[in-house]
């Protein structure tokens, strides 16, 4: 394949291009060869199924080991088991949990322009992750400029969770992002230059319109009815011939398509260079232990204990709280007091000049009204229970509404320090807890996270500065300052990919969790309990 300046392979060239190449999937039962024609295979595209040990994942490790020398490659990998192609082929590997959608767009547009063949590890998210980031790059390939629609192999696997054949238990916009990306790739990827190579486990589970589409088959070993009579549709075989996939040995496919043969053939699929971290469990003798000491294993703690904290030496609690509550306005310089008048004797008379008066401690002045009453209608504002899920503007608005009822004078809080009052009242911290050794650090730690986060996270310290048991899902909640705890657990979720915290569940089923940055954690508590503690 060419690989000079986009231009080039753009213009017109000699016809010595991948129509020229053949793919070496391995050996036929006959023992010849079987080669699977590069040119066909972009025109017409692959479907590859395969229970669970059929060896399906070997086979797509042959055939893009195979042709990675003669083609642009994107492999969609759930797994992570195609990562390691970069040590060998030089794929580029694209960790898509350190990237947002929009970065997924971005990077398949590059990679198309660029032709740089690439792994997407997709297997650090969750299933409703995977199909979002796994559908923005699949549109970032087919949204891309037409003079950069050269010939690139889509290797998408576990196919069956990216179009699914029925709604599952993620959201209906992933899905339909998810279905619609797959099913542009198979449907009308070929214009563009996009040959879609889809594996599944299921065939009952992959989405039909996108199975459809597919005019090359290679069926592994499968064992279910319904599986086995779809094979055989698609192969044209007999359904009372279907019992064949149930025979297939590991490693072995039954191929049909006009990139390899015209007639169904049974193929053995060749040794490959590079190898799966996810290789099948092996045979090993059991560990020696004394039931002693296996039942110390088996019943031992489940969260380290941590080390012991050592309070660094900074600002102090109530200096950090007013930084983060108020931004008190400039000093405006002030006159000098006038000097005392001279007491007067009873008699009359002035006492003596030399004599200084002792001097006289002025006592601070009181803080202004303005202040308590700013923390009376923030601590009403927030006590109402209508105020738990919404906007951090409505409220804000709310508050100097009131604010002018009581006509508090001077300047009120602005809406960045509106939040972080906001935040401490969701976390439900009270004075006592910011009194509490180390606290300072906690609200440090906090201020550096997204602010959706902070809530949660000032809320599990309050917890563990007091060794109380884990906040319940219902607390975590309320101090996601929501009324959807789908939404806050989601949240927690991403705090611990993050590596904000910790999450460990004993073996009663208890949480526990740890805050690293801190050495602190939570006393085990169960995620449904409904008593609240208090600071």
């Amino acid at each position: 394949m060419k690989t000079g300046p986009i231009w080039s392979i753009i213009a017109p060239q000699p016809s010595q291009g991948p129509q020229d190449v053949d793919i070496d999937l391995g050996t036929t039962s006959s023992g010849t060869p079987a080669l699977m024609s590069l040119e066909e295979l972009l025109a017409t595209r692959l479907l590859v199924q395969g229970n669970s040990g059929s060896g399906k994942s070997h086979l797509l490790r042959r055939l893009i080991e195979q042709s990675a020398q003669a083609v642009q490659q994107v492999v969609i990998d759930p797994e992570g088991d195609f990562a390691n192609l970069a040590q060998v082929f030089g794929h580029i590997v694209i960790d898509a949990g350190a990237q947002s959608e929009n970065g997924m767009r971005l990077i398949a547009s590059r990679a198309r322009q660029m032709r740089v063949s690439v792994v997407v590890n997709l297997e650090h998210l969750d299933t409703e992750r995977q199909m979002r980031h796994a559908g923005a790059f699949l549109n970032g390939l087919f949204d891309t400029d037409r003079q950069y629609w050269t010939p690139v192999l889509v290797v998408v696997d576990e196919a069956q969770l990216f179009a699914p054949a029925v709604a599952g238990e993620v959201a209906d916009d992933a899905r339909k992002t998810s279905l619609e990306a797959m099913t542009n790739l198979m449907c009308r990827g070929r214009k563009r230059g996009l040959a879609g190579i889809i594996a599944t486990q299921r065939l009952a589970k992959l989405a039909k319109n996108v199975a459809a589409e597919a005019s090359n088959f290679l069926m592994g070993r499968t064992f279910l009815d319904i599986d086995m009579q779809r094979a055989a549709d698609l192969l044209g075989i007999d359904r009372r011939q279907a019992e064949v996939f149930r025979d297939l040995e590991r490693g072995r496919f039954v191929g049909l398509g006009p990139a390899l043969s015209r007639r169904s053939i049974t193929i053995r699929i060749g040794d490959v260079q590079t190898r799966s971290h996810a290789g099948g469990a092996q045979l090993m003798p059991l560990p020696e232990r004394t039931p002693e000491e296996a039942r110390g294993l088996l019943f031992k703690a489940n969260t380290p204990p941590p080390a012991p904290y050592v309070p660094e030496m900074g600002m102090g609690t109530e200096a950090l709280l007013a930084t983060m509550e108020h931004s008190p306005p400039a000093p405006v310089p002030q006159a000098p007091p006038a000097p005392a008048p001279l007491a007067v004797a009873e008699d009359g008379e002035a006492p003596p000049l030399s004599v200084a008066p002792p001097p006289v401690q002025v006592p601070p002045l009181p803080a202004p009204d303005k202040g308590a009453g700013i923390d009376g209608v923030l601590d009403q504002l927030f006590s109402e229970s209508s105020a738990l899920g919404r906007s951090v503007s409505s409220l804000y608005d709310d508050f100097l509404a009131r604010c002018r009822t009581q006509r508090l004078p001077g300047r009120v809080l602005d809406i960045t320090h509106f939040r972080r009052r906001l935040v401490l009242a969701q976390a439900g911290v009270t004075p006592a807890i910011a009194a509490l050794p180390g606290w300072d650090k906690a609200v440090s730690t906090a201020t550096g996270l997204e602010e959706q986060f902070q809530g949660i996270y000032l809320h599990l310290a309050a917890a563990a500065a007091q060794s109380l048991p884990c906040p319940s899902d219902s607390m975590i909640t309320q101090a996601f300052g929501s009324h959807s705890p789908r939404r806050a657990l989601a949240a927690l979720a991403r705090m611990q990919q993050m590596g904000v915290i910790e999450i460990y569940e004993e073996l009663s089923g208890e949480r526990v969790i740890v805050l690293p940055a801190l050495q602190w954690r939570t006393a085990p508590g169960h995620a449904n309990d409904v008593l609240a503690w208090s600071g």
